[in-house]
This record gives structure tokens, sequence and C-alpha cells, in this order.
């Protein structure tokens, strides 16, 4: 199957069907584009996001299943409790997300380079500036240790990506985050592929007929007032 190459001066353009994403590799979708806020939260909103190393074009997804958290279903391991209980760790939302992006994009112990290239920090940062992508952070004595990024829509958070520098930090973050996206009358966060890390605290996998489902009745969906301005 062809896919769809993305006029990059065309913002509003239309995706394809996600039911036209290849099985191999699992979500491939379309080529191309840019990543203007208009482009990337009607990307979201149909349940595609953009993933591509630095040296390749644009390349957006939509793989199948796609792992999902309901935040009542939140798993907080024994492990985990008692590192929530010591409170050594502090966690704000949307103070620093500069930074977390900016940690988020260097290479992993075992990798040699990143997907979270300049444009990609840009873009989301743009998308934070407007209101649309939000961030938790954990800190340690003063220092950013842990957080996560993600773009909320309605009632769904979709998370893109975390990191620590201290163990735990960023299940603390997320599992704070979490708690409160519950407050806030969240029903659903986006994570979108498998990990061991996420279905531990309690992800599981949703069909992609069945996410889009729950896109088009969530993201239409106000979540509270009071979201993002603690």
């Amino acid at each position: 199957m062809q896919l769809t190459l993305l006029d990059p001066d065309n913002p509003k353009e239309d995706f394809p069907a996600i039911k036209k994403a290849l099985k191999e590799p699992n979500g491939l979708l379309a080529v191309g584009g840019c990543l203007s806020a208009t482009r990337l939260l009607n990307a979201y909103r149909q349940g595609i996001f953009p993933w591509y190393n630095d040296d390749e074009p644009i390349l957006w997804w939509s793989p199948n299943p796609r792992l999902v958290l309901f935040p009542e279903q939140l798993i907080i391991s024994q492990s985990l409790r008692k590192t929530l209980r010591k409170q050594k760790l502090t966690v704000t939302i949307d103070k620093a997300f500069a930074q977390v992006i900016t940690a988020c994009a260097q290479p992993r112990a075992e990798e040699s380079g990143t997907w979270i290239s300049s444009d990609i920090e840009n873009a989301y940062t743009q998308l934070h500036r407007l209101g649309c992508a939000h961030s938790a952070e954990a800190w340690l004595e003063g220092e950013l240790v842990g957080g996560l990024y993600g773009v909320a829509i309605g009632q769904v958070f979709f998370g893109e990506s975390m990191f620590h520098t201290v163990t735990d930090a960023s299940k603390v973050a997320f599992a704070t985050l979490v708690e409160k996206l519950k407050y806030w009358n969240y029903q659903l966060i986006d994570c979108q592929v498998h990990s061991a890390h996420l279905a531990s605290l309690g992800a599981v996998n949703l069909s992609r007929d069945d996410f889009k489902t729950q896109l088009d009745q969530l993201c239409e969906q106000p979540a509270s007032q009071l979201a993002w301005l603690s």
C-alpha cells in the first residue's frame, strides 16, 4: 500500500483514514506535512501522532492495538507507594515544560540518538504556549529529576515522553499527574504503544477502532475548568 504524502503548506489537509495504516511497520499512516499546532491537534483527535528520526521526513502513526490507561485503573505498586509516602520528591504541573521536553530529548543510555528533534521541541513548546501541551515535573532538593509531557484535548491526555535521573522519579510524576487527571474528570490517557513499564502501572491495549470511538466521544467533552490552573 502506498503511503499518503501530506502537503507541508496545508496544515488543515485531512489525514487518510486510520484504517489505511500499515500492518508492518505497525501503524505507519502518512509521510510529510508539518508540525503546526493545527496539524498536530487534528492528528491527535484522530488517534495519530508523529514519530520519526532526525534524518527522516515526518512520519505519522496510528498503531493497532493502542496502549491506554483509564485513570481509575492506575496501579501503584507497594514499592512506589512507599516512595510516594516518603515525600522526598516534589511534583509540580506546568512549571518547567521546556526543561522537561529537553530532558526527554536526551539519548537514553542504550541509545545513540533521540526522536525528539529541535523541530519537535519547538512544535510542542508552541502547543504548551497555546495551553494544549502540559508537563509534570519531579524535583529533588530543587533539582529536576524526572517528568513527562503530553497533549490534552477534551477529557483525553495524550502522553508523549517521560524521563528520570533518579529511581522512580518519572513514576512519581506520572502517578501524581494521573490522580490530578482523575480529579479534573479526564477519562483516558493515551500511552501509544505497549511497554512493560506502562503496563505495570495499569495500561491496557485497546483495538484501534475502540480507541478511535473513545476519542470521538471524549475529545468533545470538556474537562474540569480547574484543570492545569493549579
